[in-house]
This record gives C-alpha cells, sequence and structure tokens, in this order.
C-alpha cells in the first residue's frame, strides 16, 4: 500500500519559520509545502492551480494541511474537483470568514463567496473562540457545510505564530490520525 503525501498548504503571507506549519515540515522533511507566486496578495485561481499541481505531483494518497487563507484554498480546489478528487483528507486549521470586511483584510475577500459544498474526502476543521480572523460560530458553520468534524480549540487566537504556535503537538497527532486514516490503518 502506497504511503501517503502531507501537503502543507499556508494562508496568507506563508508560513514563517516559527509557525507551526514551517515546525511541522522540520520534523517530517517528507511533507511538501504548496508554494503559491504571490503570498501578499493571493489570486483564488493561482492559489488554487498550485493546489492542484501539488496534488497531481503527489502520491496517490493526500493529506492536506492547511491554515487560514489555506483552508480555502482547500475548499475552492476541492468542490471544483467533486469526487475525481481522489483518496485525500484535510486539516482544515484556523479557516478566516474571508466574506467578512469586519473580520479579514481586503487580499482575502477574492476568495469569497466560502463554498458551502461538502468535500468530497475525509475533513477536521479545527477552530478558536478568540480567532480575529473568524468567529467560533462562522468556523463551525463552515464545518457543517463541508461535512467536517469539527473541533472547537479554545482560545487559540489565530493558530498562528502571533498566537503562540511554533511547536504544536496536539495539532502533529490530528494530522498523524489522518495520515494513518488514508494510509488504511498502516
Amino acid at each position: 500500500m502506497a504511503k501517503a503525501s502531507v501537503l502543507i498548504v499556508p494562508g496568507l503571507g506563508n508560513s514563517g519559520p516559527d509557525h507551526w506549519q514551517s515546525w511541522l515540515q522540520q520534523r517530517h522533511p517528507s511533507f511538501t509545502r504548496v508554494e503559491q507566486a504571490d503570498w501578499d496578495a493571493p489570486v483564488l485561481e493561482d492559489w488554487v492551480r498550485s493546489l492542484e499541481e501539488a496534488v497531481a505531483a503527489a502520491a496517490a494518497k493526500v493529506v492536506l494541511v492547511a491554515h487560514s487563507l489555506g483552508c480555502m484554498t482547500v475548499a475552492h480546489w476541492a468542490v471544483r474537483r467533486g469526487s475525481s478528487v481522489g483518496n485525500v483528507a484535510a486539516l482544515l486549521v484556523a479557516p478566516p470568514d474571508v466574506e467578512s470586511a469586519e473580520h479579514t483584510p481586503p487580499e482575502v475577500h477574492g476568495f469569497a463567496p466560502v463554498p458551502t459544498d461538502p468535500l468530497p474526502f475525509r475533513a477536521v476543521v479545527l477552530a478558536s473562540r478568540n480567532d480575529p480572523y473568524a468567529r467560533i460560530e462562522r468556523s463551525c458553520a463552515f464545518a457543517v457545510g463541508w461535512g467536517a468534524d469539527f473541533i472547537d480549540g479554545g482560545d487559540l487566537a489565530h493558530i498562528n505564530t502571533a498566537g503562540g504556535y511554533g511547536p504544536w503537538p496536539d495539532g502533529e497527532r490530528l494530522i498523524l490520525d489522518l495520515l494513518r486514516a488514508v494510509d488504511g490503518g498502516a
């Protein structure tokens, strides 16, 4: 049975060297970051295309580890691919409310509207009660629409470096659980 690939899908501005996604890559050198041409001026079509290319280049089984705007990239990609998405699972951490001018910067509004169709694979949404980029109720609604499991992480801010998340062993455990599930319990 082929081992799954893990693709790290950062959000706006990329994930710096102290971010939990970068910490994961250092701990697991086989994890691959999905690169974007412009991290600071995101264009939905470009970001979705970069994700599609990374998935196509990966093994037949994929675990996506998305943060912030990366979550919206995954949702848009999945809805466009539909049932042809393949053997995928995703951890979607701190999805931003890209439809809210109150909660998110204008650079991300091009990712609206938020897809509301169920994702064609197993997904887990983990959100924070005090995330400045999305109210917890909104994050839960994303999970419901996407048919994803929802984890209320408590007060974790935006689950990024500014919120104190460099090393994040709890997140790593969730990813390894998804990896085992995609690999068939191996």
